[in-house]
């Protein structure tokens, strides 16, 4: 029984066969819509390329090309539970988080700066904002923010 079911299988059947007849009446044609496209194309006049990417004046840094960013931070950091203080001046909070070579820095008030392991860029992409201004200099960076 199973022999004759492999047997019709090999074969064609009526309506494939006629599947193919008509695809191979068809394989020449193309619908009268494309060919009057295509004139209307070849007769249209050439469009100008244009720069549609921004001017320079208008485009932001990325961060392959900056050497860090900057953000101020009011509030005290709480890190395992406990409260981030700095370890020349003692000070809590008005903090500013340098975030370069994908580690974080702290700074206070003072000047004094510290590395926090706890914390990584990850965390300092959650918790900015977007850039408002490039700076040359650090210290332009850091009058900017009003340290």
């Amino acid at each position: 029984m199973f022999h004759r079911i492999r047997r019709r299988a090999a074969q064609p059947s009526e309506m494939q066969r006629q599947h193919y007849e008509a695809f191979a009446r068809l394989e020449g044609r193309v619908p009268p819509e494309v060919e009057r496209m295509r004139a209307e194309m070849q007769s249209a006049e050439p469009t100008t390329v244009v720069d549609d990417f921004l001017p320079p004046e208008l485009r932001v840094p990325s961060h392959d090309q900056l050497d860090g960013r900057v953000m101020p931070w009011a509030q005290p950091i709480v890190l395992d539970g406990e409260i981030v203080a700095c370890t020349g001046c003692g000070a809590y909070r008005d903090w500013v988080i340098i975030s370069t070579r994908d580690q974080v820095w702290l700074r206070c008030r003072q000047g004094h700066q510290q590395h926090e392991a706890r914390l990584d860029t990850a965390w300092y992409n959650r918790h900015s904002r977007p850039a408002d201004a490039t700076h040359a200099t650090f210290e332009d960076c850091l009058r900017h923010i009003g340290h």
